[in-house]
């Protein structure tokens, strides 16, 4: 793309330089990596709040809901970690979105992993009549907060660095 800009008789040229780091992983020209992250965000909250209301009135129920939404919220990470892991691969290394990118990766696979230790830890314990939570919630405190961090991370992605923006639609 090339600007031209007169100024006091003198003509200046700028070229300004768009690299596109739209997805690569698509369905009908939509990006799948930002369909499928909201699906652990929604699991992961859900483990959350189970777990604590579980340990608040130590109803079975939300333990075994607990259980179940930290098993799916840790199938889907993993599900949207593949297209997210394809798209970061192919943003230029030069780009500071890499950087940024490489983070935004570090901690949900850090989230992954607690929430991945909780569920190994919890499910065995699904046929208990009154199942201890030990290190079940301090771990998913952690994983959320992660979580978090990475959700901040990939709206800057999004919003600055214009990762997954196809910027000749945009324009």
């Amino acid at each position: 793309m090339t600007i031209n800009r007169t100024t006091i008789g003198f003509r200046v040229v700028f070229i300004i330089k768009i690299i596109t780091m739209y997805s690569k992983v698509k369905i009908f020209g939509h990006p799948v990596h930002p369909m499928l992250v909201a699906y652990p965000v929604a699991f992961y909250t859900a483990t959350l709040v189970c777990y604590i209301a579980y340990n608040s009135n130590a109803n079975l129920f939300w333990f075994k809901v607990a259980v179940v939404a930290n098993i799916a919220g840790a199938a889907m990470a993993a599900v949207a970690a593949i297209p997210g892991f394809i798209d970061w691969l192919f943003i230029p290394s030069d780009a500071r979105a890499k950087k940024t990118g490489l983070f935004h990766m570090v901690c949900n696979v850090l989230a992954l992993v607690c929430y991945g230790v909780v569920a190994l830890m919890e499910c065995k314990k699904w046929g208990d009549a009154n199942p201890k939570l030990g290190l079940a919630i301090p771990l998913t405190v952690v994983g959320f907060a992660l979580t978090l961090i990475a959700g901040f991370l990939g709206w800057a992605l999004v919003q600055k660095h214009h990762v997954g923006v196809d910027e000749v639609a945009r324009n």
